[in-house]
């Protein structure tokens, strides 16, 4: 009974830490990178990639999302939340 636990405790662990990230990379901005002008509320595909698999938003450090549009982009996810197209709680989305 107690191993069973322990391996629980393992998998939930195993999905509640961040995305990898490579060191190494240079973290940039995708948005400036491709020349993005609008993120739109409405691209549920695009914006999942900006969630975890609870549907949290990831953060900055992790995204290299610059801050101008990590706002936009969360301003877009609340609103995709709210018109029930992304979920706001959810348990292994991806």
């Amino acid at each position: 009974m107690e191993e069973h636990h322990m391996a629980q405790t393992q998998s939930e662990i195993r999905y509640l830490t961040p995305l990898s990230v490579d060191t190494k990379k240079k973290k940039y901005c995708r948005f400036k990178r491709s020349g993005i002008k609008y993120v739109d509320y409405k691209d549920a595909e695009f914006l999942k990639k900006f969630l975890n698999e609870q549907g949290k938003i990831l953060p900055r450090r992790i995204t290299g999302t610059s801050l101008k549009f990590q706002r936009r982009v969360a301003k877009a996810v609340k609103r995709a939340r709210h018109l029930a197209l992304l979920p706001y709680v959810a348990d292994l989305m991806k």
